[in-house]
């Protein structure tokens, strides 16, 4: 299956920063956004929960749609 878990964060309707299992890591948009990415990318136990949030929350119900 090609499912694709994606956490976004926005200020002012804009994007600034976002999680993409694919890429397994968090990519900022904006100045402030690529200093949260920074920041998040350096702990690993987030980064580990973030990349186990596809097979929790994507896999787990992709048979209910």
């Amino acid at each position: 299956n090609n499912i694709e878990y994606i956490l976004s964060y926005y200020y002012n309707m804009e994007e600034i920063t976002r999680f993409s299992s694919s890429l397994g890591k968090f990519v900022g948009y904006t100045e402030y956004g690529l200093k949260q990415a920074e920041y998040w990318n350096s702990d690993p136990s987030d980064l580990a929960v973030r990349k186990a949030a596809k097979e929790t929350v994507c896999k787990n119900h992709i048979d209910a749609y």
